[in-house]
């Protein structure tokens, strides 16, 4: 028998949580035998709270196996591809483990695409069947007509999510139109159309699971800085592996409560809300978007235990006119990703509920987390330390060596989270791997430096970086510091057209709501001067009543800095080949 794999001692494991082991070895099974399990242990407990409805462990397994015998009936076969499209809710949690019950692939899609977007999603990895919400069957339905005859969906199932609640359901009123409009069933030029209720009433007999740990399970997509976005390859192991580490990590128990409102169809709900409740046998409260008075309401009624986030979903809380009014002493665990956990805050949820935001980080590439913070010695803006089982390094990206402690670098990870490769890329794949001392590391295209206790910290994307002068200005942690501004509730940094220096430092601003009207542009450019370095300082400030954000929470600076630089006439942009080499050396770290 396999034993865990090792991993090498570093300044970090004088940190290292003393009841975990630094190396796991998860079971070799597929990620369906977890439900199977958790089903047959708690039969009668709450699996999925939705609203006013709760699911049973034995009754997710069994309305998974009667959708998984009827995409066994609609022609799915041994390892293809099924889209996923909705927003959070039962149904999709449902609609997971039926594919992987099918023995098929999960193809998890953002319910914000539109139908341009969408027929990648349904052409690149070869998908003939889906299961989508009903307002989200028009985009797809159109697509689909778009894409070659050869190449169409022949079946899609529907499914409403007032399916998933009663008449009890205290839906928030903007949530209306989209949560309680009842669709017509959609048509599909080349195929037919199930509702959830038909598909679930199928009674067809299902053939063996027979995936196993190698097998691929899931096929979630990835933009990168050029090209239409690329599916990463995860075997059935390397998010068994994160559902494992991640349980033991965050002190999971049968009795925990989570609540999920991070995107499912992104990996981190999936692997750190979704898996690692069901490996263990936890309750989910899921919530299909980010609504905080609904959030202070769930984890009040619910005494959810652990939430995992984006930290700016904490910062929308703790600004509720109605924060008083809700108990968030069952939380024993708070963490997430995506950005850093500006200072104050983590301080103030320190003072008011003794709790300390344990910030991780990782990709799509592997199965996020990569690394985490210890929960007993977190720092803050920090991605934490490698995660269990994983070997993370720092290398100069032009030289590929390693770079001494401090200094920047790429971040590079070998571990058994890490993917396969991208779905049909093999340049892209080849590229996105090196070899260290024998062993495979991806290359994350994160820039990022470690220090004396062995704790990483980000410094910015291989591309986002603003040559001011000569003197390179990292955004995230001008943003960082911006954020020790009293009246700055979010910022985001980007570069801006310089006619004598090159390039220059613009900062998009929201101002808190006590701000607003009482502090100037100028006086943010004056308070930027007093804190930092004279080249970082921002030159120019422009408020906005809410950055830009992906549907994971992500604040979008790509999208703030092409419309920046859409501004400027194209002979008119200083550092357009310094961004055009800067593109070529992203590409080919992805």
């Amino acid at each position: 028998m396999p034993s865990a794999p090792t991993v090498p001692v570093g300044a970090h494991h004088r940190f290292w949580p003393r009841r975990l082991p630094h190396a796991i070895r998860p079971p070799a099974t597929s990620l369906w035998v977890n439900l199977e399990v958790s089903a047959r242990r708690y039969p009668d407990k709450p699996a999925l709270v939705f609203f006013d409805r709760s699911i049973t462990y034995a009754e997710l397994q069994t309305q998974a196996e009667a959708l998984a015998a009827h995409l066994r009936e609609q022609g799915v076969q041994d390892g293809d591809r099924v889209i996923v499209f909705m927003q959070n809710c039962p149904q999709w949690i449902v609609a997971y483990y039926a594919v992987l019950r099918a023995n098929a692939v999960v193809v998890p899609v953002n319910p914000m695409n539109k139908a341009d977007e969408l027929g990648h999603y349904i052409t690149d990895p070869d998908a003939r069947v889906a299961i989508c919400a009903a307002d989200l069957a028009p985009e797809l339905v159109k697509a689909n007509a778009e894409v070659p005859a050869a190449e169409q969906l022949r079946h899609l199932v529907v499914t409403h999510y007032s399916d998933a609640y009663g008449p009890q359901a205290e839906v928030p009123p903007a949530w209306q139109p989209w949560l309680n409009t009842q669709h017509e069933r959609p048509t599909l030029i080349s195929g037919s159309v199930a509702t959830w209720a038909e598909a679930l009433a199928c009674q067809a007999a299902l053939p063996a699971h027979n995936r196993g740990p190698n097998d691929l399970a899931v096929l979630p997509y990835t933009s990168g800085t050029t090209g239409l976005p690329k599916g990463c390859m995860h075997p059935h192991s390397s998010l068994m592996h994160n559902a494992v580490a991640g349980s033991l990590w965050a002190g999971n128990s049968p009795e925990t409560v989570a609540l999920l409102v991070v995107p499912l169809f992104h990996i981190t709900g999936m692997v750190t809300g979704m898996h690692t409740a069901i490996y263990g046998g936890s309750t989910l409260v899921v919530m299909p978007r980010w609504d905080r008075e609904l959030a202070g309401r769930l984890i009040s009624r619910w005494r959810v235990t652990h939430w995992t986030n984006i930290p700016t979903m904490v910062i929308d809380l703790l600004a509720s006119p109605s924060f008083d009014q809700y108990d968030l002493s069952s939380l024993v665990y708070i963490g997430g990703g995506g950005a850093a956990m500006p200072q104050a805050v983590a301080q103030r949820l320190l003072e008011l509920f003794c709790l300390r935001f344990v910030e991780g980080y990782g990709l799509t590439e592997t199965a996020a987390p990569s690394h985490s913070n210890p929960p007993d010695n977190p720092k803050q803006q920090c991605l934490g330390i490698p995660f269990m089982s994983t070997d993370a390094r720092v290398i100069d990206p032009e030289t590929l060596k390693e770079v001494p402690q401090g200094e920047t670098g790429e971040i590079v990870i070998h571990g058994p989270e890490v993917f396969n490769g991208y779905w049909k890329r093999p340049e892209a794949t080849a590229a996105a791997f090196i070899e260290i001392d024998g062993k495979r590391f991806f290359r994350s295209g994160d820039l990022g430096r470690v220090d004396e206790d062995g704790y990483f910290f980000i410094t910015d994307r291989l591309k986002r970086m603003i040559n001011a002068s000569g003197f390179k200005v990292w955004p995230a942690e001008v943003e960082a510091l911006m954020f020790k501004h009293p009246a700055i509730a979010e910022a985001c940094v980007i570069a801006t057209r310089d006619a004598y220096r090159g390039e220059s430092v613009k900062a998009v601003v929201v101002l808190r709501g006590d701000a607003k009207g009482k502090t100037s542009e100028a006086d943010i450019l004056a308070w930027c001067r007093e804190h930092m370095a004279v080249y970082k300082a921002p030159r120019e400030v422009e408020f906005v009543d809410a950055l830009p954000k992906s549907g994971s929470g992500k604040v979008m600076w790509r999208w703030l800095q092409e419309q920046e630089a859409a501004r400027a006439p194209a002979a008119d942009k200083p550092g357009q080949k310094a961004d055009e080499k800067a593109d070529k050396k992203a590409a080919s770290a992805q």
